[in-house]
């Protein structure tokens, strides 16, 4: 006879096989792609040396060409005269340069950019303020807007906090020498980064970026992208690419792809680097991951079935993928983050052998790999190997810790591009907030309000909190070191969107 004791057996049952195979898979899923970004630091390490050499034998050509600088600029009040008085110290040709000053902006940075605008005119750079009606497509859709307006036969862009060097463009130029070239990007260097530990957190994972990431995949012949500033492309690339498109947030990645797909190459250079700001504060930081993350997630959806039916070897679909469902990857993390916690409880009644998670530990040994070599053998140089080591020990687990905090929102956000949820592109505010005496609190564009998403973000960091001290009464230990780190993560969140509010 069946009673509602015999369902309700069933049901638990039921459910927790569905907790256990859902967690597998999301855990399969992370590993994959830590292995897969282990596959380009072997690249990054075997072949970068040899790519190098080949990249010297370029020299600057005796016929200097045009350039167009474009400057997309919005609500830029802190930062728009320092970047205009770092595009007029570049070592170029008058001439030869040409400056498009985008400006979307609704405050005084009009005022601010038609002043120093006028004051470069008179001393003979030809420097154009190009303003429009409204905000359609944002930066996307005013990068379609100018280019055709463009006279320089290569465009460098800048996005506002950037500052490159007097020689940025006779460094990028010369690797235009074969005419299959289509762009050249810099890696990105970091104004603040010791600011705080969260621009301290956010520099260890855009070094992995800018080295293992974007060298591994060029050495390895395998698709990679500009990143939205600091590079330069041949206008021609643009335009038989199909120019910029404003559907996606990531307008930067879906560009790259395509003209990668038609045949363009795009090359990395490591050693030249482009300093810029980042985000001094959590709302700030949110907003550009919320970007990217969904941006990630619509260009994926967009660009993934052409790069699967192109002529494009196994591998480089393979890492094409791997590439545009990064932003995914968060999707995975808070699965089992969420999952963890009935997990550990659930092991031993399914009489689950816990020793079988070590097998997915060959995903966090590669990616801690990754981490060290990207930031302790390139990045951190000023200091000795031996501090940078103990320096590691202690960022890498905050960084894993933040990463696992800013799941949930950065899930969101994924979901929200697979779902074609329209939204606004939210820019992320630049303050000049360089040295650690510097203060976003009181100046325009710092915003401390508290929305749904961080109240979750609190309750996760109680769920997590509780996760772990019932391990620890009930003696099960195998997901306690997780629980600490999704402790933390949550609550540096939480605590840094809180911190915001009070300062005020």
């Amino acid at each position: 006879m069946v009673t509602l004791a015999t369902i309700a057996d069933s049901t638990i049952e039921v459910l927790s096989l569905v907790i256990v195979a859902v967690y597998f898979v999301a855990l399969t899923a992370i590993t994959l792609y830590c292995l897969m970004q282990f596959h380009l630091l072997y690249y990054y390490k075997s072949f970068k040396r040899k790519y190098n050499q080949g990249l010297k034998m370029n020299v600057i050509p005796e016929d200097l060409p045009k350039v167009t600088i474009q400057l997309p600029i919005y609500n830029e009040l802190h930062v728009v005269t320092r970047l205009l008085d770092c595009i007029a110290r570049l070592d170029y040709p008058k001439e030869l340069l040409e400056i498009q000053v985008l400006d979307d902006s609704t405050d005084n940075t009009k005022e601010i950019c038609a002043r120093e605008i006028e004051k470069y005119k008179a001393r003979g750079y030809d420097i154009n303020h190009i303003l429009r009606s409204d905000r359609r497509g944002y930066k996307a859709g005013a990068l379609k807007s100018a280019t055709p307006q463009a006279s320089g036969e290569f465009i460098a862009i800048f996005d506002a906090d950037f500052l490159p060097s007097p020689d940025f463009l006779k460094a990028t130029l010369k690797h235009f020498a074969d005419p299959k070239i289509g762009v050249v990007q810099t890696r990105w260097e970091h104004l603040n980064q010791d600011y705080s530990l969260l621009t301290q957190l956010q520099a260890l994972q855009l070094n992995v970026h800018f080295t293992v990431e974007q060298m591994g995949r060029k050495v390895g012949n395998l698709l990679l992208q500009f990143n939205g500033t600091a590079g330069i492309w041949r206008k021609k690339t643009i335009v038989d690419a199909g120019g910029w498109e404003a559907d996606t947030l990531t307008e930067d990645l879906d560009l790259s792809y395509r003209a990668q797909l038609k045949g363009w190459k795009i090359v990395y250079l490591e050693d030249v680097v482009s300093p810029a700001e980042l985000p001094a504060e959590i709302n700030g930081l949110k907003s550009q991951q919320y970007r990217w993350m969904k941006g990630g997630a619509e260009t994926a959806k967009k660009v993934l079935p052409k790069v699967w039916k192109s002529d494009l070897s196994l591998l480089q679909k393979l890492h094409a993928s791997t590439h545009l469902l990064g932003s995914s990857v968060f999707l995975a993390v808070f699965v089992i983050g969420l999952f963890s916690v009935p997990m550990a409880f659930l092991l031993k009644p399914l009489g689950l052998n816990a020793n079988y998670l070590t097998i997915f530990m060959t995903g966090l040994v590669s990616i801690i790999l990754v981490y060290y070599v990207a930031n302790v053998q390139v990045a951190w140089t000023q200091k000795s190997r031996f501090k940078n080591f103990f320096k590691f020990l202690f960022l890498f687990p905050m960084f894993l810790a933040l990463s696992m905090g800013l799941s949930f929102h950065n899930s969101l956000a994924v979901i929200q591009g697979y779902l074609g949820k329209q939204s606004p592109f939210i820019r992320t505010p630049k303050f000049d907030v360089l040295k650690k005496t510097d203060s976003v609190l009181g100046k325009p564009y710092f915003k401390s309000g508290i929305g749904k998403v961080t109240w979750w973000e609190g309750l996760f960091f109680i769920y997590f909190l509780l996760g772990f001290i019932a391990g620890i009464i009930y003696n099960e230990p195998t997901f306690l070191l997780m629980h600490i780190l999704l402790t933390t993560g949550y609550g540096l969140v939480f605590y840094f969107s809180i911190k915001n509010l009070w300062l005020r």
